[in-house]
């Protein structure tokens, strides 16, 4: 006997059959597997046809996925731009090109303010013939870090396109949907004033400009980002307006169905294309309702864009959904339905609740992609909803289509009153919870408790239980158990990060950060920190929201250039640099702007960490804040020495020596970077490290490390481990042992 099975079982197991397949997890296909023997035992035996098909699916996209990685061109010399992709960002030009059907991801350097100015207007498709350099995207370099290889890919992306000079420049008039949306861009950014041209682009044909980078920061932190991600607000309220209009027209109510199609269709290529745009437009046009509404739009999803699930904001958008329809039936009564008028108290209250309970149920998700969570943002999420739905939104679209015949509608004193506000709500909320991330066999527990904590809410004991339950698993993913030392990989840079278990002492040795180069106005681009893309990321994904001690060791930009970056998303107790860095003005400026407390090393200071201490060695030899004049430290961990050098050079390495002849160490943090300026031969011979970590950037101009300094290393039996190559650098500490692990 065939058995009908829920549509929800069915996206249920196709989910887990995607991440065996796209993502394979040993946890996630044990889950899989008894998820299947349930089937089998409800007699659910047609599920089985449909699954075999979708595995055929997968498989034939994940091998095509490999072979594209594999077996590009390998020389490019032109390509068509897609005009709504284009970013200018100072004399900083991305976009994404075509060339004989194959899509790349486009970086140039502008020369100058007449070239900057000619792709900021380009609303034409333009077919571009250059030489540049053909790469493979950037992997992993840190742990739980970005993947820019695997997110190229999600989008058909295999290779990135350095242009080095541009010989040709051809446009043409032929007009599409992507040029239609860069030319909406064009126009509202030379039409509006700033910020309000930025809300425009940014609800109306979901593209933010870069300069909205720092204010989209703010947004973050609050936990109200998601309200610029295009998705069921914007799609309800142009859909239902059209509606409104064709059956005001008298149009019947079955052609209304019909055109609504294809201007969807046109309505997602305006918007980008976004997956949160695809999810909502294919949720409003299934006449299904429900959990099997949510079902059939996950399916269809899988075959529109196959790899949607390996993106954070494909994730959290099909669960936000899925949320809303399990959740719908509990906080909306038959009664309230039906009525029209509710008390506002009780409407409020009902929101409220509702919006916790689904806080709470996304939560997981949220923290295995993002690792940070605002309760704020539960409140603000109501507030600012309403306010983005029922006024900003109407109210841009009405100043967008006045401009188009010749009226102007200047509401920027609005945008920029809201900016004032919203950066005033963030200083005292500044700093979000940091949770860190789940492994795979948390989420699972963190989601099936949630699940049942929402079922069983009113069982008062049972509900006591399950809370405990998820605050013990957050605790054990925000205060991993194991003692840590990793070396970041910060590119071109130190940071070295030390963790006692639970997060019960935290020091950090250097921040990283980038060199200035003077630049003309026109060339100064919007940023993102170094840190922001690697350090930070690294210490909210290990639970980390303070930082006992941050040890400064010199003033080089490389080693302190993101401590303001860092102290903006972290919290630091403490500051130690030594009395020769204060002599640098440019520094001294930045400790002023932290305003955290100093502590100004001496030689003989001690910080307990790993049941011993961290002791400082050295607080620097020329007074001068440089090279030598590094902070050196040095501990006893669990059976291991470790010496950690900064930017140390051989004269100081030979002061060190001088004033401890008898040190001798296990693992060295090798000065410099492996310059050929640290790393004296008779310095690593007295020391006798068996292994030393060079923290260097991939591709350095400086030619870090120097192969005489690898050499050196190679004569005295020492091991060598680089971030350039190895990725981050971990240390664990496992029963009295430390366990090396590398991001590669």
């Amino acid at each position: 006997m065939l058995t009908k099975f829920p549509l929800i079982f069915l996206a249920y197991l196709a989910v887990l059959l995607y991440y065996c397949i796209f993502d394979f997890n040993l946890v996630i296909a044990l889950v899989f597997a008894c998820s299947l023997g349930i089937a089998l035992y409800r007699k659910y035996f047609l599920l089985f046809p449909v699954l075999l098909v979708l595995t055929v699916f997968f498989f034939i996209v994940a091998t095509d996925s490999h072979q594209k990685m594999t077996t590009q061109a390998q020389n490019v010399s032109q390509t068509k731009i897609i005009p709504d992709s284009i970013q200018v960002n100072g004399d900083l030009l991305s976009f994404q090109g075509n060339e004989a059907g194959e899509k790349y991801q486009v970086y140039d350097t502008l020369q100058s303010e007449k070239e900057k100015k000619f792709y900021e207007n380009l609303k034409q498709n333009c077919t571009i013939s250059f030489t540049g350099n053909l790469e493979v995207p950037e992997r992993q370099r840190n742990f739980n870090g970005f993947d820019e290889q695997k997110y190229l890919a999600t989008q058909g992306i295999y290779r990135e396109i350095i242009i080095t000079s541009i010989s040709k420049i051809k446009t043409n008039r032929v007009l599409d949907l992507h040029v239609l949306r860069r030319s909406a861009i064009v126009w509202v950014q030379s039409h509006f004033p700033k910020p309000m041209s930025n809300y425009m682009t940014g609800l109306l044909f979901g593209y933010l400009d870069k300069d909205f980078e720092q204010m989209g920061d703010i947004y973050s932190s609050l936990g109200i980002i998601h309200l610029f991600a295009l998705s069921g607000m914007q799609v309800n309220f142009f859909i239902d307006g059209l509606r409104k209009i064709l059956l005001r027209l008298g149009i019947r109510r079955d052609i209304v169905d019909i055109l609504q199609i294809p201007f969807s269709i046109i309505y997602a290529f305006l918007t980008g294309l976004s997956v949160s745009i695809l999810r909502a437009l294919f949720q409003k046009n299934i006449k299904l309702t429900g959990l099997d509404n949510i079902a059939l739009t996950t399916l269809i999803l899988m075959f529109v864009s196959p790899k949607f699930l390996l993106t954070a904001g494909g994730q959290l958008t099909l669960f936000y959904a899925f949320a809303i329809s399990m959740l719908s039936h509990l906080f909306i009564s038959k009664k309230e339905s039906l009525t029209e008028k509710v008390h506002l108290t009780s409407k409020l209250k009902q929101m409220i609740i509702a919006s916790s309970a689904l806080s709470l149920l996304v939560l997981p998700v949220l923290i295995f992609n993002f690792y940070i969570f605002q309760p704020l943002s539960i409140l603000l999420t109501i507030g600012f909803g309403v306010l983005f739905d029922l006024v900003l939104l109407p109210l841009l679209l009405t100043a967008f289509l006045l401009s188009l015949t010749g009226l102007t509608l200047n509401l920027n004193w609005i945008f920029k009153t809201l900016e004032a506000f919203i950066q005033l709500v963030d200083r005292p909320f500044h700093y979000p919870l940091i949770l860190g991330k789940p492994n795979a066999i948390q989420l699972i527990l963190l989601l099936s408790i949630t699940a049942l904590l929402l079922d069983f809410w009113t069982q008062k004991k049972l509900r006591w239980l399950l809370l405990s339950s998820l605050f013990i698993i957050f605790f054990i993913c925000k205060n991993p158990s194991q003692p840590t030392i990793t070396a970041v990989d910060v590119g071109q840079g130190d940071s070295i990060f030390l963790k006692d278990r639970f997060n019960k002492q935290t020091i950090l040795i250097d921040t990283g950060g980038r060199l200035n180069i003077p630049e003309k106005s026109w060339q100064k681009a919007q940023t993102e920190s170094n840190a922001s893309k690697t350090l930070i990321p690294y210490l909210e994904s290990e639970g980390v929201s303070q930082i006992d001690q941050l040890i400064l060791t010199h003033t080089d930009d490389d080693h302190v250039g993101d401590f303001l970056n860092l102290a903006d998303k972290i919290k630091i107790k403490e500051v130690w640099v030594s009395p020769g860095e204060l002599t640098c003005p440019d520094f001294v400026d930045k400790l002023k702007k932290a305003k955290i407390p100093i502590h100004l090393t001496q030689v003989g200071d001690e910080i307990s960490i790993f049941n011993s201490q961290l002791q400082v060695l050295s607080n620097g030899y020329t007074g001068k804040g440089d090279n030598n004049d590094s902070i050196v430290t040095y501990g006893n961990f669990y059976g291991k020495k470790f010496l950690f050098t900064g930017d140390l050079e051989q004269d100081g390495e030979m002061k060190l020596l001088k004033n401890y002849p008898d040190l001798k160490v296990d693992i060295l943090k090798a000065g410099h970077h492996g310059s050929k300026t640290s790393s004296n031969p008779k310095f690593i011979k007295q020391i006798q490290p068996q292994l030393a970590i060079i923290s260097v950037g991939k591709n350095n101009h400086y030619g870090h490390p120097n192969q005489q300094t690898l050499d050196t290393f190679k004569k005295y039996k020492v091991k060598s481990l680089r971030t350039d190559q190895n990725g981050a650098i971990k240390l664990t500490e496992i029963k009295g042992l430390w366990r090396i692990s590398t991001v590669r």
